[in-house]
């Protein structure tokens, strides 16, 4: 009797003592397949190396993480999908969101659950206004990228510029914001074209930028296609000056575009190799993964971390604490200071100026 007794309040004292949380689930959001997987898939790893650490001291209130990727292709439908999928999975909450295109019909899907995301790459303005409240933007908007290409262009001579971008979430957005905001400080855009994604052959597009003759090209979109107008435009003999956007910031332009990308200027996110603080996560990242880590990774690293210390900080998974606690974050990771604006962007411009030389990115200021 006394041993069934002792047994019984055994078991209920280790009722009390175990946590209250089963394992928590991390979803993350990006493309591993389509044109952009290389991006998404580098945003996964950063993810989930990040996971690894937090597991490594102990995990979040005694419990380990584990992720679930949900592909989203680039694509809006698709992502569609892949979200339905992840907010019925159980997560804590979601890392990711590359392509702004795919990004957006997500976050009401996210909202109606109230899961926290973590947006650590798309930009687009467009998410702010389809924001519900629970989507937080750690890489600064288009219209922080679009004024630093205009401070370079201006700061560069450049008086007409040529912008192509594709008609989605992101290329679009970034492209209209530089268009008004140049013509506004007296500039002119002579060739605002919309090129098709996909697309092998950019020979009409070629030709209305070389009858407009302006000083510099902006391409908008992602690097996939960028590398092949890049190349094309150069074949054709423009002598101008050639700028792409951060979703083209990718080494993978150099092979696309060939000797064409030399000289070539990106506004970028900040990348690891360039962040002094992002060393050990370089050495760390190379090791598990066995190359270096891409444009986003250091972001993404940043979301996850920031999505644990919110956890940290509501002292369990409620969502709405969750939220109120990322909300309220002054968090300094390897990509700087992340800090809120009351629309939940970051609060300050992370864009930097890139040039290609001899095959790779260096600083261009």
């Amino acid at each position: 009797m006394k041993i069934a007794v002792l047994l019984t309040t055994t078991a209920i004292a280790l009722a009390f003592a175990a946590p209250a949380y089963a394992e928590m689930k991390i979803g993350i959001l990006v493309p591993t397949t389509g044109s952009e997987a290389a991006y998404g898939q580098d945003m996964a790893n950063a993810v989930d190396l990040a996971i690894a650490e937090i597991n490594a001291a102990g995990g979040i209130m005694g419990e380990q993480l584990s992720s679930v990727v949900g592909d989203d292709g680039c694509d809006p439908q698709q992502a569609v999908n892949a979200a339905s999928k992840l907010a019925s999975s159980d997560v804590v909450g979601i890392v990711g969101g590359y392509c702004s295109g795919a990004t957006v019909p997500t976050l009401k899907i996210f909202g109606d659950t109230n899961i926290p995301f973590v947006i650590a790459a798309a930009n687009s303005t467009k998410l702010i206004s389809a924001n519900p409240g629970n989507a937080f933007m750690i890489n600064s908007t288009s219209n922080d990228q679009a004024t630093k290409a205009i401070e370079y262009f201006t700061a560069n001579g450049v008086k007409s510029l040529a912008i192509v971008n594709q008609g989605d979430a992101y290329s679009q957005d970034l492209a209209d914001m530089t268009k008004k905001n140049w013509e506004a400080a007296g500039n002119i855009v002579p060739s605002f074209e919309v090129a098709n994604k996909g697309e092998q052959d950019y020979s009409s597009i070629v030709t209305a930028i070389r009858s407009a003759n302006p000083d510099a090209v902006f391409w908008t979109a992602y690097y996939a296609d960028g590398g092949l107008l890049i190349r094309q435009l150069r074949q054709a003999g423009f002598q101008g000056k050639i700028a792409v956007g951060d979703g083209s910031n990718s080494p993978e332009l150099f092979n696309i575009a060939g000797s064409a990308a030399e000289g070539v200027v990106s506004f970028s996110n900040p990348t690891a190799e360039f962040l002094p603080e992002a060393k050990s996560f370089i050495a760390d990242y190379t090791a598990a993964y066995g190359s270096a880590p891409g444009p986003y990774a250091p972001l993404a690293y940043d979301g996850m971390n920031l999505l644990a210390n919110a956890i940290k900080a509501a002292d369990g998974t409620d969502a709405a604490a969750i939220n109120a606690a990322i909300n309220a974050a002054d968090y300094t990771g390897i990509t700087g200071a992340i800090i809120f604006t009351p629309e939940n962007t970051l609060a300050h411009s992370n864009f930097v100026v890139l040039q290609s030389k001899g095959g790779k990115w260096t600083p261009a200021e």
